[in-house]
């Protein structure tokens, strides 16, 4: 029992819309032991170790059914049994998750594909890692995979380790029950750290948190706060009421301060939270001086103050209003005059609801020196056994971390009071204030029962309120959120992806384009870089989630546009749950036999993620099946189809119904741009009026125009902004590098492209077929080395015939493959349709392949080229001298901000790995070094 290879998807993937973890389990000569036959000692093991394991229904859909699945005749394999212990192992560390499903893998006998969702990246992959272990402890030894070590395995330990390990990265109670508000009001979030510092919104909308801090909190209102002195007399000013209070730095004064004020007092912390460092109801210079040194530990300077007798409430007050009130009572036992007390605190700690930390809703005791001292002041220890009905405290304070129990008095607080708790955060300047208000009955007016205000809290805590141990539980988050995102107010920035086979970068680039000339601060992802208003801001192959999440993390973006590619969908998924608009350009062979797509169908499988994540619009190629079959799998509110054809009966049927297609027509002046939509026909823009398409003859820049053209108006992009765009967009290096760039500055015309694949090397080949050529027809031909041989020699043929001249070489990168492998299947593939020999030259190395090309093309000669260091091409290209023929140098584009500017000159970044590693040129632009699709 083997884990073969581990994916962690952070978005929609094939195999889910959110977060799940993708593991290839080998089972070796386990595959022939289910369940059944392992017998009862393992299952009752196994139940015995996870006990809650029997409330999961799993395919019976009710509690139990897993437990039925287990003992059923067949049994169920060791694939199913680990997906539903790493989901439950979750659970028990305090997250909620409950989707998993586990398949064989056809071609790989006992082995399985087991998808689990998981809540933190790191705790899901652990949960799987100590689920392997726990199943393996509980085989019979003979079964027992050599390679799990099991020296160490001590279950109730490692589990109780794994719950710390997953508390230290959960949310903690406060900041999840404001993502969770944020999610039922489907506001988007990102966590920006391992700790509580979390992203509401996107772009420009975006928000931040941490904890209960939020981006509105002002900086002075949380200084004040922090200083216990300066709160205790701003509020004294108002006259509020607050305890007599002195600050004190040695233990001499501490005692001086006590008598001044008069017992009995309070010692703690200037700065201090969550009841650190605190000592209540001081009667003594002893108690006072050891209460100093206790209050030290967490702050240089201590504060001594008046002891009100009271009972603690918590007034939570958000944005000026009261919203909840706790009463809190400080861990403690209750004599049964049976048990000791040390006993009495393992009864109370057996409390389902009480966990580690944060991990439940209350938190265990733990006996320390407070818990010691305040026993000692009874004249008890642990083995003591008090008297029936007798309070023991553990604690000094009420906070519900240190083992305090809550009560909700929301709906029995005097109105007094409650304008007395709002004036307070109002008057220290805070949007979530904390005010702990002692007295003995809430329900009574401080006017008339007394009590006093003894702190006021930046950034107070949730769980009392959402979670109290008795009581109503308040919806306390959601009133934040309606602070930050009022009603109405938007959250989101809106979202185009774009994907396919072929066409895509160009499409991102035209829809950026279309969306910048309005206005709109664009971000942008591509193969080219992370683009931010029109900016590159990191370059390399950025396709994937990071990269996504670069742009929705900018406040600065208002609208994105996501350029993904199938890599990144296989390795992480989307770095988002959805987007306004989908686009899948189309569908067809490329990068077959890699990270388990062998065929087209599945591949389209990957792309369809896409259309399925669209929220307003899904707009599919109707002239490629595996698009146009996605149609049935998108709930976007729209579907608008692109055609070639004008007689698509399909598109037709759906037009006539009112829906939205782009259509390529017939006109007297050409072909024509044409939009429907809801029985409006709308003539767009003549094709050969957009000079990416080189007066409409590079027909497949015609339906990349479309494309645009169909999601920008998905967008509520006007159509005259539309046809701006569109008339503005060309092929230059500047706006489009590696997308048909065409230089003519030399004797002879030579067009560069990214072209790594039949589709898009046929597409090129037909451009070059409609084009007026004095001359010859020459072509610099490559593919890529991670290609199946039926790709390359494919990519080979469909050249064959149409030019008088071949050069073939291979990329810098191998992929796998030998030396002279990817010339030598073009070059067969070449003879074998009919190719003469000595029409074909063979330069291995791309940079002396590309001085070949060019130096034999001749005046009048169109020599198409397919470059994989499209930079380093271009400036070949450009600077190429020929014979006897003095060369301008290309012009260098204006300053300022342009669709696509100049990209920065590249370091060597052949050092760094992949995915995280950022550098920076000489003029701060940073760099990647990513594999394609991040």
């Amino acid at each position: 029992m083997k884990i073969l290879a581990r994916s962690v998807y952070i978005g929609p993937s094939l195999y889910a819309h959110f977060p799940v973890i993708r593991l290839e389990l080998d089972l070796g000569e386990l595959e022939s032991w289910p369940s059944a036959r392992l017998g009862t000692d393992f299952i009752d093991g196994l139940l015995t170790a996870l006990p809650s394991l029997r409330e999961h229904g799993c395919s019976y859909r009710e509690p139990g059914g897993f437990v039925r699945r287990l003992r059923e005749d067949d049994g169920t394999w060791l694939g199913h049994i680990l997906e539903h212990v790493a989901l439950e192992l979750q659970n028990v560390a305090g997250q909620s998750v409950t989707f998993g499903k586990t398949r064989s893998i056809d071609d790989a006998p006992g082995t399985y594909e087991v998808v689990y969702e998981y809540t933190h990246e790191e705790v899901g992959v652990e949960a799987g890692e100590l689920a392997l272990r726990l199943l393996a402890s509980l085989l019979p030894e003979k079964l027992r995979p050599a390679h799990i070590s099991l020296e160490d395995f001590d279950w109730p330990e490692d589990r109780d380790t794994f719950i710390r390990f997953a508390q230290r990265r959960n949310l903690g109670p406060s900041t999840a029950s404001l993502v969770k508000a944020a999610v039922d009001r489907d506001i988007p979030f990102l966590r920006l750290n391992r700790y509580s510092l979390v992203q509401l919104g996107h772009g420009k909308y975006q928000r931040r948190i941490q904890a209960t801090i939020t981006s509105e909190t002002r900086h002075i209102g949380v200084e004040i706060a922090s200083d216990k002195e300066e709160t205790n007399g701003l509020l004294g000013d108002l006259g509020l009421p607050v305890a007599r209070q002195i600050l004190v730095h040695s233990r001499r004064e501490a005692v001086r301060a006590a008598r001044r004020i008069g017992y009995p007092v309070v010692v703690k912390p200037l700065d201090a939270n969550h009841g650190r460092g605190v000592s209540i109801h001081l009667t003594e210079d002893e108690q006072v001086a050891a209460g100093f040194d206790q209050a030290q530990e967490h702050s240089r300077t201590v504060m001594v103050e008046s002891f009100i007798v009271g009972l603690d409430h918590r007034l939570l007050v958000v944005d000026g209003k009261l919203v909840a009130a706790s009463k809190r009572v400080p861990g403690h036992v209750v004599g049964d005059g049976e048990h000791r007390i040390e006993q009495l605190i393992e009864i109370v700690n057996s409390d389902p609801r009480r966990g580690i930390g944060h991990e439940k809703v209350l938190t265990r005791l733990e006996v320390d020196h407070q818990a010691k001292r305040l026993m000692s002041n009874l004249g008890y220890d642990e083995t003591s056994v008090p008297p029936v009905g007798e309070v023991v405290y553990l604690r000094s304070t009420a906070n519900l971390s240190t083992g305090g129990t809550a009560v909700d008095v929301t709906d029995v607080i005097h109105p007094d009071n409650r304008e007395m708790a709002e004036r307070a955060a109002r008057a220290v300047g805070l949007d979530v204030c904390g005010v702990d208000f002692l007295t003995d009955d809430i329900s009574q007016s401080y006017k008339h029962s007394g009590g006093a205000i003894c702190e006021v809290n930046a950034a107070p805590g949730f769980r009392m309120h959402v979670s109290p141990s008795e009581g109503k539980p308040r919806d306390v988050a959601g009133p934040v959120m309606d602070m930050l995102f009022p009603p109405g107010t938007p959250a989101r920035i809106p979202i185009a992806a774009i994907t396919g086979t072929n066409g895509k970068t160009t499409t991102s680039r035209m829809t950026a384009h279309i969306l910048k000339l309005t206005g709109k601060a664009v971000g942008m992802t591509s193969t080219d870089g992370v683009y931010i208003d029109g900016r590159l801001t990191v370059e390399g192959d950025l396709t994937g989630p990071v990269a996504a999440r670069m742009v929705l993390r900018d406040p600065s973006v208002d609208v994105a546009v996501m350029e993904i590619a199938r890599g990144g969908l296989l390795k992480r998924g989307m770095g988002y749950r959805k987007h306004n608009v989908g686009a899948v350009l189309n569908v067809s062979a490329d990068h077959l036999g890699l990270r388990g797509i062998d065929t087209v169908e599945q591949l389209a499988a990957v792309k369809r993620v896409i259309a399925e994540a669209a929220m307003d619009c899904a707009v599919l190629n109707a002239d490629d099946e595996h698009c146009l079959a996605m149609a049935s799998h998108t709930e976007a509110e729209h579907i608008c189809y692109v055609t070639l054809n004008a007689q698509h009966p399909i598109v037709k049927r759906h037009i006539q119904a009112g829906g939205r297609a782009i259509v390529l027509e017939d006109g007297m002046n050409g072909q024509m741009i044409t939009l429907y939509d809801k029985g409006s026909h709308m003539p767009l823009l003549w094709t050969h009026l957009v000079p990416a398409t080189l007066e409409g003859r590079a027909r497949f820049n015609v339906q990349n125009a479309m494309f645009a053209a169909a999601i920008t108006y998905s967008m509520d992009v006007a159509l005259e902004d539309i046809r701006h765009g569109l008339r503005t967009f060309d092929t230059t290096w500047f706006q489009a590098p590696g997308r048909m760039n065409v230089h003519d500055e030399h004797p002879f015309k030579v067009i560069l492209d990214y072209g790594h694949n039949p589709a898009a090397v046929g597409a090129l080949c037909d451009l070059v077929d409609a084009m007026d050529v004095n001359g010859r027809r020459l072509v610099l031909l490559s593919a890529p080395g991670d290609r199946r041989d039926e790709d390359i020699r494919e990519i080979a043929t469909l050249t064959a015939g149409r030019f008088e001249h071949y050069v073939l070489r291979r990329d810098d990168s191998l992929r796998g493959r030998k030396p002279g492998e990817v010339v030598g299947l073009l070059r067969d593939a070449l003879l074998a349709a009919g190719v003469d020999d000595a029409r074909i030259t063979i330069v291995e190395r791309e940079t002396e392949a590309f001085d070949t090309a060019l130096g034999m093309a001749r005046t009048g000669d169109l020599l198409l080229c397919f470059g994989d260091d499209i930079k380093r091409c271009w400036q070949q290209i450009t600077s190429f001298q020929p014979a006897g023929v003095e060369v301008k140098p290309a012009a260098k584009p204006a300053h300022g901000r342009v669709s696509a500017p100049e990209l920065p000159k590249h370091l060597d970044l052949e050092a760094l790995s992949g995915g995280a590693e950022l550098v920076q040129d000489e003029r701060g632009v940073r760099l990647a070094r990513q594999e394609e699709g991040d």
